[in-house]
């Protein structure tokens, strides 16, 4: 149970860390929240504690791609305001 309840609160933090992060989504904070919605609600069920570390570590994979194309984006923005091509 004691592990259960850790492994919670960890995924109860990777749901919010990327709540947070889809705000900036270029597709829209809505088409974001609703995948991620759809995704955590696919793997709700899951008891085995092995597996929900693993989906938890696919999560986290998912903030460090997200950070990635925001840092991206914000460089471009940069390079074009002060370079011309």
């Amino acid at each position: 149970v004691r592990m259960a309840n850790s492994l919670r609160s960890e995924v109860i933090k990777l749901y919010k860390n990327l709540l947070y992060l889809g705000r900036e989504y270029p597709r829209g904070a809505d088409y974001f929240r609703s995948r991620l919605k759809a995704a955590f609600l696919k793997n709700k069920d899951e008891k085995d504690p092995e597996k929900i570390k693993q989906l938890i570590a696919r999560g986290e994979f998912v903030i460090k791609e997200l950070e990635a194309l925001y840092f991206l984006r914000k460089y471009r923005a940069m390079k074009q305001r002060y370079y011309s091509d």
